[in-house]
C-alpha cells in the first residue's frame, strides 16, 4: 500500500469487455451503444465525439479539430491520425496584419474571439476517417451517430459543470455572430439564456448536421448547405473562408501520421513489490525494467513537449541533479521544482518548433534525442526557478475548452481521442441553421515573419490538443491509455498524471485525482506569461511557501478555478489470469465518469 498522503475518493472502474471514460455520462452512453452493436473502440469514439458536441457544446464539436492515436491489439501498432483544419487560401500574413494595423516590426497576434481566428473545421472529416481507418468495418456512419441524433432531437438533461461553462460563454455566443439562439434556451420574449443544471436542451440543427455527415459522408458537410453556411457567416464578419477551403480540406482528409514516442524508465521502474496501490499489476512488470514506451501525437499538435520534459527529467536523475524521488515526496516542493523546470524548458522549444511539418521542417527526432536533452538538462538550476533564460518564450493561454476520452474494447483495441473549439465556446460564431459553432484555432498562429507558425494560406496553426498511450517496451503490449485537456495544461498533465502511475505507484483513479500544478494562465500579464505557477488545493501551503523560496511566483486554487487544471481520462490494461482487464478512471474535475461496456 503506497504512503502517499493523497487518498482517491472515487474507485477504479474494472472490466474484461470495454470501457468508455469522458466528461458526459449521455456521451459515454452512446459510445456503450456502438459496443454493444458490434463496433470497435473508433466506432465507438466517433459516437463518443458526437454525445460530447452535444452534451457539452462549449468544449468541443464538429466545427472543431481532433486528433487521435489507435492501438491495434492485433499488430501491436500504435497509430495516429492528424484531424486538424488549414486555414484558408486567402490568409496570408500581409492580409491578417493589414487588418489588425500592424506595423513593420510589431508582433501582435490574432484576436481568440475574432472571425481571423476561424480555421477549417477538421473533425467531420476526422471523424469519418477514424471510421475508414481504425473501424471494426460492421457499422456504418448512420448507426454510429444514430444514438446521438435521437438525443438530439428529443433532448437531454444538462449536467451541472457543463450549465455553469456554457452560462460564462453565453454572452460570447450572443456577441459573436447573430445565430447564438440555436445554442440557447429561449426565456421570455426575445430573451436567451443557458440551459440550467438539468434542464432539457434540445438541437434539432446540430441532429441535421449528423444527418447530412452519416448520410453523405464528408460531402454532406464540406458541400452543399453546411459549407454555404460557413462561409456566408465567415463573410458576414469579414471573414476570408472560401466553399473551395472546404471543398480542399474534404478531398485531402484527414492525415494518417506517424506517431512520436520515447521509451521511460520510471524511477525505481518495475522493482517494487506493491506496484500498485490497488493491487494492479501490469504485464511483466516485475519480471522486467525495460521500460514503457509513452506515445503522443507529432507536431502540429504539442505532445513533444511531454516526451522532453520527460528526457529532461530522466537525464536530470541520471547526473545526480535530482534525487529518486521516494513516494512520500509526491508533490514536495523539489519534486515540483524539477517538474516544473523540465517543463518550461519543453515549452521554450515547442512555442518554437510546433508548426505543420507540412509546410515547416520540425526536427521532432532531433527535440527527443539523448545528446539534445542532456544539453537542455544543463539549464536546470535545483535551487531557483529560471523561468526568463529560456529561448522562444514559455506558454501562456492555459484555459481551454477541449475533450479529451478513451475507449477500450473486448478484442484489446484502445484509442485516445481529443476533440476540441479550442477556447470557450471556440469563436463562439454559429453558421446558420448547423447548430455548433466554430473553432478559433487560428489564434494560435504566429504574426511574425520568419517564425515556423507564421500564419500562412492552407496551414495548420500549433494546437494544444493531444492524445497520449503508453505501451510495455518488453512486448508491445498496451499498458495505459490516457490524456488530459485543457490548452497548455495538456502536455503539464501527461507528465504528472504519468509520473503519479508510474513513479508514485498510484493507481488510475488515484493518478487522475491528485493535486495538480499548472504553469502560467489566461489573463496573466504577457510580461508574466509562464512565471506564475498555480497549484491546485491539497498541496501543501507549505509546499507553496517553499517554491516562492526558489522564486516561483505560486498562487494555489481552490473551487470552480481548478478548472485550469484540466480534466483527464486513463485506462490501464494490465493481464489478470490469462485475461485482458481495463481498470479506469476519470478526472472529478469533470461531468463524467469511466463506464465498462456489458
Amino acid at each position: 500500500m503506497s504512503d502517499v498522503s493523497f487518498i482517491s475518493r472515487r474507485s477504479v472502474v474494472h472490466s474484461t469487455q470495454g470501457i468508455v471514460a469522458c466528461t458526459q455520462p449521455l456521451a459515454a452512453a452512446c459510445g456503450l451503444k456502438v459496443l454493444a452493436a458490434g463496433g470497435n473502440a473508433a466506432d465507438a469514439a466517433v459516437a463518443v465525439a458526437a454525445g460530447l458536441n452535444l452534451t457539452e457544446p462549449m468544449s468541443t464539436g464538429i466545427g472543431g479539430d481532433m486528433f487521435c492515436l489507435f492501438y491495434n491489439a492485433k499488430t501491436k501498432k500504435v497509430e495516429a491520425m492528424n484531424g486538424s483544419g488549414r486555414s484558408g487560401k486567402n490568409c496570408t500574413l500581409d492580409a491578417i496584419r493589414s487588418h489588425f494595423g500592424y506595423k513593420e516590426g510589431e508582433y501582435g497576434r490574432i484576436p481568440a474571439k475574432h472571425i481571423h481566428a476561424v480555421t477549417v473545421p477538421g473533425a467531420a472529416a476526422g471523424w469519418v476517417d477514424t471510421v475508414e481507418r481504425f473501424g471494426s468495418g460492421k457499422l456504418s456512419m448512420e448507426e454510429i451517430l444514430s444514438p446521438v441524433i435521437e438525443l438530439a432531437e428529443k433532448g437531454f438533461p444538462v449536467s451541472e459543470l457543463c450549465s455553469a461553462f456554457w452560462k460564462s460563454g453565453s454572452k460570447h455566443l450572443k456577441e459573436a455572430s447573430p445565430n447564438y439562439p440555436e445554442m440557447l434556451k429561449e426565456d421570455g420574449k426575445d430573451g436567451y439564456r443557458a440551459p440550467y443544471a438539468g434542464e432539457i436542451f434540445k438541437n434539432p440543427n446540430l441532429a441535421a448536421t449528423f444527418k447530412a455527415l452519416a448520410k453523405d459522408g464528408k460531402e454532406g458537410f464540406y458541400t452543399g448547405r453546411i459549407a454555404e453556411a460557413i462561409v456566408k457567416v465567415s463573410k458576414d464578419l469579414g471573414g476570408l473562408l472560401e466553399l473551395e477551403d472546404l471543398k480542399h480540406h474534404m478531398n485531402v482528409g484527414s492525415e494518417p501520421v506517424t506517431p512520436i514516442s520515447k521509451i521511460f524508465k520510471a524511477q525505481g521502474y518495475g522493482q517494487a513489490e506493491d506496484v500498485y496501490t490497488d493491487g494492479i499489476v501490469g504485464q511483466g512488470e516485475k519480471e522486467t525494467n525495460e521500460g514503457v514506451e509513452v506515445w503522443e501525437h507529432p507536431p502540429n499538435g504539442q505532445g513533444i513537449v511531454a516526451l522532453i520534459a520527460l528526457g529532461i527529467l530522466e537525464e536530470l536523475e541520471k547526473i545526480g541533479k535530482i534525487p529518486t524521488f521516494k513516494r512520500d515526496e509526491h508533490n514536495s516542493a523539489p519534486y515540483l521544482h524539477a517538474v516544473i523546470e523540465s517543463l518550461r524548458i519543453a515549452f521554450a522549444d515547442a512555442g518554437w518548433w510546433v508548426t505543420d511539418p507540412n509546410v515547416e521542417k520540425v526536427p521532432s527526432a532531433g527535440l527527443v534525442a539523448p545528446e539534445y536533452l542532456a544539453e537542455r538538462a544543463k539549464l536546470f538550476d535545483a535551487t531557483k526557478a529560471n523561468p526568463e533564460i529560456y529561448d522562444h518564450g514559455s506558454p501562456a493561454h492555459n484555459h481551454s475548452d477541449t475533450v479529451y476520452f478513451a475507449v477500450t474494447d473486448k478484442d484489446g483495441n484502445a484509442i485516445s481521442f481529443i476533440n476540441s473549439n479550442y477556447e470557450g465556446f471556440g469563436s463562439a460564431i454559429v453558421p446558420q441553421g448547423t447548430g455548433f459553432v466554430l473553432q478559433n484555432r487560428g489564434a494560435n498562429f504566429n504574426l511574425e515573419k520568419g517564425h515556423p507558425n507564421v500564419i500562412a494560406p492552407g496551414k495548420r496553426p500549433y494546437h494544444t490538443i493531444i492524445p497520449a498511450m503508453i505501451t510495455n517496451v518488453h512486448d508491445g503490449s498496451l499498458h495505459s491509455t490516457y490524456g488530459v485537456m485543457g490548452g497548455f495544461m495538456q502536455p503539464q498533465g501527461h507528465v504528472q498524471v504519468l509520473l503519479n502511475m508510474l513513479v508514485f505507484k498510484l493507481n488510475p483513479q488515484a493518478s487522475l485525482d491528485a493535486p495538480r500544478f499548472c504553469i502560467g494562465a489566461e489573463g496573466v500579464a504577457s510580461s508574466d506569461q509562464g512565471k506564475i505557477v498555480y497549484l491546485e488545493e491539497g498541496i501543501t501551503p507549505e509546499v507553496c511557501e517553499e517554491l516562492k523560496k526558489m522564486g516561483h511566483q505560486t498562487v494555489l486554487v481552490s473551487g470552480h478555478n481548478r478548472a485550469i487544471f484540466g480534466r483527464g481520462q486513463l485506462i490501464r490494461s494490465h493481464v489478470q489470469d490469462g485475461e485482458v482487464v481495463y481498470s479506469a478512471g476519470s478526472d472529478p474535475r469533470g461531468d463524467g465518469a469511466a463506464y465498462p461496456a456489458l
